[in-house]
């Protein structure tokens, strides 16, 4: 069973920057996605960026332009771990983010298909 475990969730000032952990583990297959998502308090979950494993670069695929140019995605392979900065923080990136995986699809796939593994989630405020 695949587990997914976010950290790093915290209060940050407008303006300020952040990085969030997701470990992953329990893949049964070396091709999957891993997707970062976000929601806001009423309001529906937002897929933001995604990365796979099959990728050679850490540019990830966007699921949404509000972010292109201020969030990025990196990854530690020997420590399973994807990594999501964020930058230019402002207070309608306050949500929880959560991470989730699919294994078998690209990213592109995995957004249209639905994730199949969830984390629990972090909460990030941005807040003066």
């Amino acid at each position: 069973q695949v587990q997914l475990v976010e950290s790093g969730g915290e209060l940050v000032q407008p303006g300020g920057s952040l990085r969030l952990s997701c470990a992953a583990s329990g893949f049964t297959s070396n091709y999957y996605s891993i997707a970062w998502y976000r929601q806001a308090p009423g309001k529906e979950r937002e897929g933001l960026l995604c990365i796979n494993s099959k990728d050679k670069s850490d540019d990830p695929t966007y699921y949404t332009n509000s972010v292109k140019g201020r969030f990025a995605l990196s990854r530690d392979d020997a420590k399973s771990t994807v990594y999501l900065q964020m930058n230019d923080l402002n207070p309608n990136d306050t949500a929880v983010y959560f991470c989730a995986a699919k294994e078998g699809r690209a990213c592109y796939l995995a957004r249209h298909y639905g994730m199949d593994f969830w984390g629990k989630g972090t909460q990030v405020t941005v807040s003066a």
